[in-house]
């Protein structure tokens, strides 16, 4: 390492936006503030980047008249996989039972394609495009508050995914497993899942995720050791992969969703600046290039996590103000905004109890658990 000194140029320099440090010192300069490279020193997309690397979208009526031919071409595979990558970036921002609609009837279409001419190596990319598509059908069911539909799903596709021998629709109905298990306060449960989710996933993006799920947990029983070091080991394994050529699905892990599972567990362990600040970064990082929010999810729990930070530091106006943003959104997870939504209620009543934003907000919260 330099000396104080030439650090301290070069962080001024850097600063300056005169010089981008090397990719070694990116990661010591990540890790310093809780966060992988990509999340500091990625440059913005332009439109005409996205449009370039963006899959064009498969022609419904065309591949519908595929799938009903007596054998499945390569063309028609292709087609497929675009499709269930397309359902699967939408959704952040589609509205949750449109898009269960959307994706039940692609599943079924799958279904029926086991029945027609296809090769070996066809049925197990067709088994694993289905497990992929039960995975998302578990999460938007999960989403509007269907659990015990949630979690039937998540197991058919953990039998997909065995059955198509796939590490990764393996490992994501396991981190299914584990969000369910902490929605419902089942911390246990949600370390045992995250342990076999990544002996099964290997060194994959959702063992990032996994890692991230059990630092929840540990936070949520109270030991910060234990987060930290999942924390640290989620972060590394995201610095060895490379970057996500479409970070927009939601069964990838890029550096911006990284800082939105840190952000839940340092507000959780009681770091305030430091989960503030990456709140800042993820409301920041849920808007793209046109003003347009992409992320909607992750910028609610992150309006909440400023409510419990302004909450706490005394300023009631603040933090009453973010809670109900946090409640706006028309894209929403229930189960997820209402356990990091309780938070924030907790916080509010044993602070202001006699405080009418207060209470308002407490009854704004219960009214969508009764939704």
């Amino acid at each position: 390492m330099p000396d104080d000194e030439a650090l301290l140029r070069q962080w001024k320099r850097w600063e300056g936006g005169h010089v981008l440090p090397s990719p070694e010192y990116q990661k010591l300069i990540a890790s310093l503030f809780g966060t992988v490279s990509g999340a500091l020193f990625s440059a913005p997309r332009s439109p005409h980047e996205i449009m370039a690397t963006a899959a064009p979208a498969a022609d419904t009526p065309d591949l519908i008249a595929r799938l009903r031919r007596s054998s499945v071409d390569t063309a028609t595979m292709d087609a497929l996989r675009l499709t269930v990558d397309r359902l699967c970036a939408d959704y952040p921002v589609v509205d949750a039972r449109q898009l269960l609609v959307e994706s039940r009837a692609w599943l079924s279409r799958l279904a029926d394609m086991l029945d027609m001419g296809v090769s070996l190596t066809q049925h197990r990319e067709i088994l694993s495009l289905a497990g992929m598509l039960a995975l998302l059908v578990g999460c938007l069911e999960q989403d509007i508050g269907a659990t015990s539909g949630a979690e039937r799903t998540r197991r058919s596709a953990l039998a997909l995914g065995t059955e198509s021998d796939d590490p990764n629709v393996i490992g994501w109905a396991y981190e299914m497993s584990c969000w369910f298990a902490l929605t419902r306060g089942d911390y246990q449960a949600v370390l045992a899942a995250a342990e076999t989710g990544i002996k099964a996933a290997g060194d994959r993006s959702v063992s990032v995720q996994l890692y991230a799920q059990q630092a929840k947990a540990w936070a949520r029983i109270g030991d910060r050791r234990r987060v930290e070091v999942s924390l640290d080991r989620g972060r590394e394994l995201l610095e060895m992969l490379p970057p996500p050529t479409d970070p927009s699905n939601h069964f990838v892990v890029d550096p911006a969703k990284y800082d939105f599972y840190a952000m839940d567990v340092l507000r959780r362990a009681g770091d305030d600046r430091r989960a503030d600040a990456l709140a800042e970064e993820v409301i920041a990082s849920s808007v793209d290039w046109s003003g347009r929010v992409i992320s909607p999810m992750r910028a609610a729990e992150a309006y909440v996590t400023r409510g419990v930070v302004a909450a706490r530091s005394g300023d009631l106006e603040s933090a009453v103000d973010f809670g109900q943003r946090a409640l706006e959104g028309t894209r929403q997870s229930i189960p997820s905004l209402v356990m990091v939504g309780q938070e924030l209620g907790s916080v509010l009543l044993e602070q202001y109890p006699n405080s009418p934003d207060a209470q308002e907000y407490v009854t704004e919260l219960r009214a969508l658990v009764q939704q």
